[in-house]
């Protein structure tokens, strides 16, 4: 069994798993049951698993293309973990379950993996460039002084119609108070 502990703030990282099963018992083991019971999460002992963000693949679907090509191209795998292992991968066969950080939805938990998965790696995305070029207009530069823009009504403690509504609204309360009183 492997132990992996997955830190609920994990981002950019991918697991592989290969899938020790007969193509007949991928499905029923990857797949959820309208019961709750889902096998993979078991084997992978996790306390929670979002399936829209677990991927199995078939390697044969996969044609000519090399499975360490599709997890660089499809899920942006890299780093050097990853280059030392691409032979190793190409030579999986049968099926592999493929575990971006979100399928562990931002849970903290330990994974005790167990038969009939494999863990064959960890490995990191490639992060996107996400260097913000600073805003240049005019109205970005700062606020405008008092004084040079349009009188604020409000900045003087309210807009006069709504201060006269107040008064005729505080004269009639008066005026219903005087007459239950004095009435």
């Amino acid at each position: 069994m492997t132990k992996m502990d997955i830190k609920g703030t994990e981002t950019g990282v991918t697991r592989l798993f290969h899938l020790d099963l007969p193509p007949e018992a991928v499905d029923r083991f990857t797949t959820q049951a309208g019961t709750g019971e889902w096998p993979l999460s078991y084997a992978l002992g996790a306390d929670k698993l979002r399936p829209s963000f677990v991927e199995t693949v078939a390697i044969k679907v996969l044609g000519q293309m090399r499975l360490s090509d599709y997890l660089a191209e499809a899920h942006g795998v890299t780093g050097k973990d990853f280059a030392r292992l691409r032979p190793q991968i190409d030579g999986l066969k049968g099926h592999v379950v493929i575990l971006p950080s979100q399928a562990f939805g931002n849970t903290s938990q330990t994974l005790t993996v167990a038969s009939p998965l494999r863990w064959i790696g960890t490995f990191s995305e490639v992060e996107p460039e996400t260097e913000a070029q600073p805003i240049r207009s005019q109205s970005v530069k700062g606020a405008v002084p008092r004084g040079e823009g349009p009188e604020d009504p409000l900045a003087k403690g309210g807009s006069p119609l709504l201060r006269a509504i107040l008064i005729v609204i505080g004269a009639a309360l008066l005026g219903v108070l005087f007459y239950v009183l004095f009435g």
